[in-house]
């Protein structure tokens, strides 16, 4: 026997010593048990690695902010140095009054680096949003996605390129919210929930505003809504059997699936998931002050979309008004046609009027039941009317430009304001340059009733030719009226706005 064996065992009892080893294996295991997530460090050390990097790169993953950041985010074609005289009057409105904020353009030629640096393995690690955002050709489907991306890495503001701002951010939020309650703040574009069942109209007879809101980083709403988008694209892809850069989307395609609609869709279930019960529209239709609804704030609709002409939008003269849309960036629907009778054209044109929509239903109606013959000359008349509608819209095009290009001169033209004379009478203000044009909608053109006797079959009237029964009342075209005793800017004030742009 060595002695040192002698010895442990003369220190130590027999019976103890039998049970050593089962001492050592019950500690062994409770270390192991106590530090089990070590062993997985390994296997989860690039999505670690991930978080870390996303987080130091973007608040998005940080701790919930108290406040919404002080950012302005704006996205065109070429960046702000570049910026036509029309944008820059528009762009400077948001930097003028909001002196404490950062202003940043995002555009054509640095969006995709901006999504490859926040979604890419630096960023999330979301290699299907670099996909997606690489492949998209369609520039209204990029820009509805970038600016959810970027709202959702960095928040703020964003607004539209064509979108004047009227009040300084700091005063968006009533002073009865806290902010720190608050994860967005969006408003209403359209509450018109009577069309709601309309074929045409009814998916766009409620929606909120994604031409200007605001949003705290890290919002789910924003992931879900991107999410939703590379679904839909992914779908319609597939369908049509193209890539994503072949694929063709229409006008209520665009609103549906990345614009509004989506928008609006993706709102209420992220309020209905947050409050436990279903969130409907009629929370808030004909909404007069904003309400809270699971930490969005919803704005009535003056405040984003003011002087529509529909929703009760009234003017942007209201207290509410917060911006003011002036739609010269909303070209897109060239591309993505909205639905187009040939005879009749666009409901949209109607602008949500009740006794407009009921006239386009009941002539389309009608005219699927004349001959082909009959057609044809229905679609002759159509044909006519849009090149007299074609050429108001350019006159009234030039005029709105002429007189928006004297406002931003006015110190240097005579229309403008006058120091007071001598005595204290003042110069009389007027408007500037040739005469407004009437901006009524135009209808089919008049026709003599000889001729609409040739053109219309006698049989659908009731045996007597009636322009209004099938084409509807027609507006005259008429010529320039007297220039009213009013500033530039309350001409412009007046002029129609353009209907469901997105």
């Amino acid at each position: 026997m060595s002695p040192t064996k002698s010895t442990f065992g003369n220190r130590v009892p027999k019976q103890v010593q039998r049970c050593l080893p089962l001492y050592i294996a019950f500690i062994v295991f409770i270390i192991l048990i106590t530090n089990l997530d070590l062993l997985g460090s390994g296997a989860n050390h690039v999505k670690r690695d991930v978080v870390r990097k996303s987080k130091s790169r973007s608040t998005a993953a940080a701790v919930e902010p108290v406040h919404f950041p002080k950012k302005i985010w704006q996205t065109w074609k070429v960046d702000a140095l570049a910026f036509e005289e029309r944008d820059l009057s528009r762009a400077r409105t948001w930097t003028a009054k909001n002196p404490g904020y950062r202003y940043e353009v995002l555009t054509d030629n640095n969006d995709i680096y901006y999504v490859e640096q926040h979604f890419g393995p630096e960023g999330i690690n979301r290699p299907d949003i670099v996909d997606m955002y690489r492949s998209l050709s369609a520039r209204i489907i990029k820009a509805d996605l970038l600016r959810y991306l970027v709202m959702y890495v960095e928040g703020g503001v964003y607004a539209d390129i064509d979108v004047e701002n009227l009040k300084p951010i700091d005063r968006w939020i009533p002073k009865r919210f806290d902010e720190a309650d608050l994860d967005i703040v969006i408003g209403i574009e359209v509450d018109q929930p009577e069309f709601s069942t309309h074929p045409i109209l009814g998916q766009k007879s409620r929606s909120f505003c994604q031409w200007t809101f605001m949003c705290k980083p890290g919002n789910p709403l924003m992931m879900r809504l991107v999410d939703g988008i590379l679904d839909w694209l992914n779908e319609i892809a597939k369908k049509e059997g193209k890539p994503i850069s072949e694929i063709t989307l229409d006008f209520d395609d665009v609103l549906t699936g990345t614009g509004p609609s989506a928008f609006t869709i993706a709102t209420l279930a992220e309020m209905s998931m947050r409050e436990g019960k279903e969130i409907e529209w009629d929370t808030f239709h004909n909404l007069d002050e904003a309400v809270l609804v699971g930490g969005i704030l919803v704005l009535n609709v003056e405040a984003f979309a003011a002087g529509q002409g529909h929703s009760d939008s009234g003017n942007h003269n209201s207290r509410f008004a917060l911006v003011k849309h002036r739609y010269h960036a909303s070209g897109w629907p060239s591309s993505h046609p909205r639905h187009t009778h040939p005879a009749y054209g666009e409901v949209e044109k109607c602008n949500w009027n009740a006794e407009c929509v009921a006239m386009w239903d009941v002539n389309t109606a009608a005219y699927e039941k004349l001959s082909e013959d009959d057609k044809a000359k229905m679609i002759e008349i159509k044909k006519a009317n849009d090149i007299l509608e074609k050429e108001k819209a350019d006159q009234e095009a030039r005029f709105l430009e002429m007189l928006e290009k004297q406002e931003s001169e006015k110190p240097k033209f005579d229309g403008g304001p006058q120091l007071p004379r001598k005595g204290g009478d003042q110069a009389p203000l007027v408007a500037a340059g040739p005469a407004p044009l009437d901006t009524a909608p135009v209808a089919a053109p008049p026709l003599p009733e000889a001729a609409l006797a040739a053109l219309l079959p006698a049989e659908v009237v009731g045996g007597k030719p009636s322009r209004e029964k099938l084409i509807g009342p027609a507006a005259p075209v008429s010529g320039p009226k007297p220039a009213p005793a009013l500033d530039a800017a309350d001409i412009l004030e007046a002029a129609p706005a353009p209907v469901l742009e997105g």
